[in-house]
């Protein structure tokens, strides 16, 4: 018996490889598709929106009546937009995952995840991702374990997920996630995962900057730092790209002031702002203490 299309696969691929605009772009050329599929591909669109920074727009365009995965989507938009949505949007995660009625939906359980995640509180990420259920999930529990210096549980989520579809795009972004982590000469087949991306599918920030952090870790940071202009280009308010030269620029001896400031302003929240103000109070008060 023939199998069925899967009609997602392109939209799912742009997105999962940092190409919104494109994942965005493939729902409006989509063939009829069934409620389930429907439902997966406004995720996808908001999903995308989201990591576009569009905030305003997924909330305003996702009602309380829409379905249990798009009001997470919702969610993760509230959290991300403002600091003092925060514990409200904790609140709202922790009264639905208790509900029998939707506290196994698996992208509810991915948000949770990835909003703990953001939280630094990795056990309770955990506790909503770790029992998996979708490639997506044992992703983004690869990436929990990565940030909590556990390589070894990182490599069973990974096995896991090789077992279910090695050629997957999510399993070999794991895989070099998981290589990067390990180091050593692990880190030459993170970089060639990321190039057969690069060669495959449209050029994004997000093989750039993996591209480029293999590269600071082998230390070529000229080359890296090639990659890294390429993706600001891209995208002149990325992040991580902006974090990565900030790293990439003091290994050169150039100055980053510029790619710092412009991190604060665009994404004031992010742990390298975070460090490099807790640094700055400590050589304040520091400097107090000497005078």
């Amino acid at each position: 018996m023939a199998s069925t299309p899967d009609h997602l696969f392109t939209m799912r691929n742009n997105f999962y490889l940092g190409a919104y605009q494109a994942a965005i772009n493939c729902a409006d050329s989509l063939p009829p598709l069934s409620p389930d599929e429907s439902v997966e591909k406004e995720s996808l669109v908001f999903r995308s929106y989201v990591s576009l920074g569009s905030y305003p727009l997924v909330i305003n365009e996702i009602d309380d009546s829409a379905p249990t995965a798009l009001q997470a989507v919702k969610l993760l938009a509230t959290y991300l937009s403002s600091p003092d949505s925060k514990e409200s949007v904790i609140s709202s995660l922790k009264e639905w995952l208790a509900d029998p009625a939707v506290g196994n939906n698996a992208m509810l359980k991915l948000i949770a995840g990835t909003v703990f995640m953001h939280e630094q509180d990795y056990n309770e990420a955990l506790k909503h991702t770790n029992s998996g259920g979708s490639m997506d999930l044992h992703a983004l529990n690869v990436q929990i374990f990565i940030k909590m210096h556990r390589v070894d549980y990182a490599e069973k989520q990974l096995r896991i997920m090789q077992q279910i579809d090695e050629d997957h795009t999510l399993t070999q972004l794991a895989n070099a996630w998981f290589d990067m982590a390990v180091g050593g000469s692990k880190i030459q087949e993170a970089y060639l995962i990321f190039q057969d991306f690069s060669e495959k599918y449209q050029m994004t920030g997000l093989v750039l900057n993996g591209k480029a952090v293999c590269c600071m870790l082998m230390g070529n940071f000229d080359e890296a730092e090639t990659f890294l202009l390429e993706a600001l280009n891209k995208d002149t308010k990325d992040p991580e790209t902006l974090a990565n030269l900030v790293v990439c620029c003091l290994h050169l001896g150039k100055p980053a002031s510029r790619y710092l400031s412009q991190l604060k302003l665009s994404n004031p929240d992010h742990v390298m702002v975070k460090r490099a103000a807790s640094a700055e109070e400590s050589f304040d008060r520091a400097v107090q203490t000497v005078a």
